[in-house]
């Protein structure tokens, strides 16, 4: 058994002893008729902010605080104790000339976890803080489980997704992510709602998964005894609104993608689609650069962040290239030159390229895709926006004007990651109908990603949708950015884990 075991176990025998030390206390505590969990509400007038934000005003006024104790120290005839709420922290000052020696001897003998409720009158210590002189608390629950607090917070990953709870409370910088992560949709929703998009909602399940490449999650309907799926995008509903004269509209909701897990993708995740009817990939270039700057601006007061120690700036206007641009200048290979699929098939064997399907089936666009990911898309750390994607990966997009080989479809990049991805929509009926074909037949040979005939979906693309742009992107990603998180699982609450065992 390694140390570190040793030291595991050690504590969990430690944290079971003292667990039975709280169950005896609140066991004590209902023998004489306090037991906490007998509380249904409290008066709370303020919370530690406004205490301490209105301090002048409060001076000498009577509040009433609650929270849960993070600290307690003092001896003999006087307790400073430090309590949490949603706010932050306020200092508890109890003393026995205030509240007597046996309410003071109660107060010594609760543990830290706990969640107390205290009136008193507000001041200043000598030292300056701002506190509360407590004459009247109560326990308002007590807590069974000891914080790790002698440890300065819970630190092993896995143990802090897994208890997210126990993370936030004990490492104050984890919930300072999340209600940034809050305040960045809410300024999302701001942007486009000031611009006149409607906020919609529409399916998780579906009876086929499209408007993505990407492998589904599978599900049964027992009524209609039918499998359906976890929606891998919100693309297609989208469209149908944009047919049905909305014009403008966004979802902002989860997706489920039956993939592998990083640092970078998690199982279920959240993103936007907007869809603007009359418009094209420029303009969502346009939405984009401008949205993520207002909302870095608003969040953090700038348009400039610091990611994992780099500086990266999202001040319009984004660096623009094409994708040929890109692979000539970073993998050296100029694809103006190249005439045929075995030209680039011959690439892609040097290159030692792998694909889903057999190298002999892969055509031209395919290559170049495959060659920005590899020696292109991690230099890409400003952000940028890679422009004019190959037609035969981009199956819902519009063709590049003047050149057909390509389509007007941009996908944004920054710190070598993909941030979101839009186009110019295609909204021929005919064209997207053997674009789905062609798809069908990726799958049959093998590439199980490849997109499904979607015929609602067609239905209401015969019934005529006005040419569109469509932006999506990552809440997740844009949120790890702007909070410099390194994984994707300090940005999700509750991120997907692997169940623990016993064994």
């Amino acid at each position: 058994m390694s140390t570190e075991e040793m030291n595991l176990q050690e504590l969990e025998s430690q944290f079971s002893e003292q667990e039975a030390l709280r169950r005896e206390k609140l066991a004590q505590l209902k023998e004489v008729g306090k037991d906490p969990f007998e509380v249904y509400k409290v008066e709370r007038t303020h919370t530690s902010e406004q205490v301490k934000s209105n301090f002048e005003q409060l001076e000498g006024e009577s509040v009433t605080v609650a929270g849960r104790i993070m600290s307690k120290r003092g001896q003999g005839k006087v307790v400073f104790s430090d309590i949490n709420d949603r706010d932050g922290k306020i200092q508890l000052f109890i003393k026995i000339d205030e509240v007597g020696e046996e309410n003071l001897k109660s107060y010594k003998s609760y543990d830290l976890g706990d969640i107390v409720v205290a009136t008193g009158v507000v001041f200043k210590t000598r030292t300056e803080e701002i506190s509360v002189k407590v004459n009247k608390f109560q326990l308002v629950c007590k807590s069974l489980k000891p914080l790790p607090e002698k440890w300065h917070g819970l630190k092993d990953p896995d143990l802090r997704y897994r208890q997210r709870e126990v993370d936030i409370i004990t490492n104050p910088e984890v919930k300072d992510t999340f209600i940034k992560r809050t305040q960045i949709m809410r300024g999302i929703r701001e942007f486009l709602d000031n611009k006149g998009f409607l906020e919609v909602e529409t399916p998780i399940l579906g009876a086929i998964a499209g408007g993505a490449a990407a492998r589904p999650f599978v599900t049964h309907h027992n009524t209609l005894d039918m499998d359906m799926y976890l929606r891998i995008a919100t693309e297609l509903y989208l469209k149908r609104l944009i047919v049905a004269g909305f014009e403008k509209v966004y979802d902002m909701g989860k997706n489920f993608r039956n993939e592998g897990m990083s640092v970078r993708h998690n199982p279920e995740f959240t993103m936007i689609e907007l869809y603007e009817a009359y418009s094209d990939y420029n303009d969502m270039m346009e939405i984009c650069e401008n949205m993520v700057a207002y909302v870095c601006e608003k969040i953090n007061g700038t348009t400039k962040v610091m990611y994992q120690g780099t500086e990266i700036e999202f001040k319009p206007p984004w660096r623009r290239i094409t994708m040929v641009d890109a692979v000539k200048e970073y993998a050296g290979i100029d694809f103006n030159t190249i005439n045929s699929n075995e030209e680039a098939q011959a690439i892609a064997k040097e290159k030692h390229l792998e694909f889903p399907k057999p190298l002999d089936t892969v055509t031209k666009g395919e290559v170049l895709n495959m060659l920005y990911e590899e020696y292109a898309e991690e230099k890409m750390i400003q952000p940028t926006f890679v422009m004019d994607y190959p037609v035969e990966i981009s199956p819902l997009t519009k063709k590049k004007r003047g050149n057909e080989a390509f389509t007007e479809r941009f996908e944004g990049f920054v710190f070598g990651r993909e941030l979101c991805n839009a186009y110019s929509e295609l909204n021929d009926p005919i064209v997207q109908r053997e674009r789905f074909e062609q798809q069908a037949k990726s799958r049959e040979l093998g590439d199980d990603e490849a997109y499904v005939i979607d015929e609602e979906f067609m239905s209401a693309l015969e019934t005529g949708m006005p040419p569109t742009g469509g932006l999506g992107m990552g809440i997740d990603r844009l949120v790890m950015f702007l909070t410099d998180a390194a994984s994707i699982r300090d940005v999700i609450l509750f991120p997907t884990m692997k169940p623990q065992t016993n064994n």
